[in-house]
């Protein structure tokens, strides 16, 4: 929803401005950039234009311009509106003129704020607000209906946000991913299993600014074609919301392995499943100047996700494991997964399932896991990395 001829969309972030000025400076650049490259993909035309703390994006388009802003990483929200000289009389008309195209009842309030010196305006926000509600409330008036103010929770709420040179006068904020703008930090290996957990710990690095590597480590008959499709059909809703990275994913094969592991361990072969795909996620990192590895890890939520044996898998590492899950329910997980968009396609459980011994090991110790593991798993699991293969992924 926004004012009539709206012109401009507004873009607020969030954690960026709390940086040092120097950082600031460059992550607003990286976002802005990144928002080009957002608009590029999705063929919508705008200008885009960096000022301190805020980007502005004229455009024609202002309702295509919000969706994608409001998918792009370290964006808060964004505000379609509509530039005026910075006057209460233009502003009170552009305010009268969207009462009319969208007030449909109830009760209504005007928010506004105004920035720069103190004497850039011969008025205050509180000026804005008490001419503009005046505004307001006569274009209801004159519509027929029975205006009635109510600033803590009104039907309808209108925003100006005045600066030296301009107003903005809009309708709405349409909330963002927050975080920060991706590219921002080092990338991050994320494994993948076309599960429900996995894609949203992904998203979660993404969110910090952490381009993600995926990778898959196929289980062959302990996972399957389908479990692999659907992997790689959470990483394309992924690549989505990152035009700018590339999320072609890391395939390691390790049928043979997961074979030999359900031939030779019992209670404790999951455990030795979770150091392999480690130990390969550690191998490709380094080839790609990966400097973490995340996964979709929750305490508690599957048997190898115990506190004391997450303790025993992070051990096959040397690189700091992202688990940014950690905490939380299912049912939070399964709800961010439906936001994402990731969840219709992380339906089945994981191949790994398949190889979850009837009783498994929930309290294990890393000399009880080493003695049981074959003595090459982790040389296995380098080799199989370096001969994986490379899936594209298509947005």
């Amino acid at each position: 929803m926004h004012p009539p001829d709206a012109d401009v969309v507004l873009i607020r972030h969030g954690d960026i401005g709390v940086k040092s000025e120097q950082v600031r400076r460059k992550m607003e650049s990286r976002l802005a950039d990144n928002l080009r490259t957002m608009l590029a993909d999705r063929g919508v035309d705008g200008d885009v234009e960096q000022r301190r703390n805020r980007l502005f994006v004229h455009t024609d388009d202002p309702a295509a311009v919000t969706a994608a802003a409001a998918d792009t990483v370290g964006v808060s929200s964004a505000s379609p509106a509509l530039t005026v000289a910075p006057t209460l009389d233009d502003i009170c008309a552009a305010l009268a003129a969207a009462t009319h195209e969208h007030y449909d009842g109830g009760t209504f309030a005007v928010d506004a704020r105004r920035a720069g010196p103190a004497d850039a305006h011969p008025f205050s926000s509180t000026d804005i607000e008490s001419e503009g509600g005046a505004a307001v409330w006569g274009a209801i008036d004159a519509m027929g209906g029975d205006p009635s103010v109510d600033l803590d929770d009104p039907d309808f709420r209108l925003f100006v946000e005045c600066r030296r040179d301009e107003a903005f006068v809009f309708l709405e904020r349409c909330e963002g991913p927050g975080g920060l703008p991706l590219g921002s930090q080092r990338p991050v290996v994320a494994l993948v299993s076309g599960g429900i957990d996995s894609p949203v710990a992904a998203w979660q690095l993404m969110r910090r600014g952490a381009p993600v590597v995926p990778v898959y480590v196929d289980l062959g008959a302990y996972g399957g074609a389908d479990h692999r499709a659907r992997a790689l059909s959470t990483v394309e809703t992924l690549a989505a919301y990152a035009p700018t990275t590339d999320l072609s994913t890391h395939v390691v094969d390790a049928g043979d392995v997961a074979a030999a592991l359900d031939d030779t361990m019992g209670a404790m072969r999951m455990l030795a499943v979770r150091r392999f795909m480690l130990v390969a996620a550690e191998a490709v990192a380094e080839d790609v100047g990966a400097v973490g590895i995340v996964t979709g890890e929750a305490i508690g939520q599957k048997s190898s996700q115990t506190s004391a044996n997450i303790a025993v898998t992070d051990a096959a590492t040397s690189l700091p494991v992202h688990r940014p899950l950690l905490t939380l329910d299912k049912p939070e997980i399964t709800q961010q997964a439906r936001d994402l968009g990731t969840f219709r396609d992380s339906t089945i459980d994981a191949g790994c399932d398949r190889l979850a011994p009837s009783l498994p090991a929930t309290n294990s110790s890393l000399a009880a896991i080493r003695d049981a593991e074959p003595d090459d798993l982790f040389e296995r699991a380098r080799t199989a990395a370096g001969e994986r293969s490379v899936v594209p992924i298509e947005r």
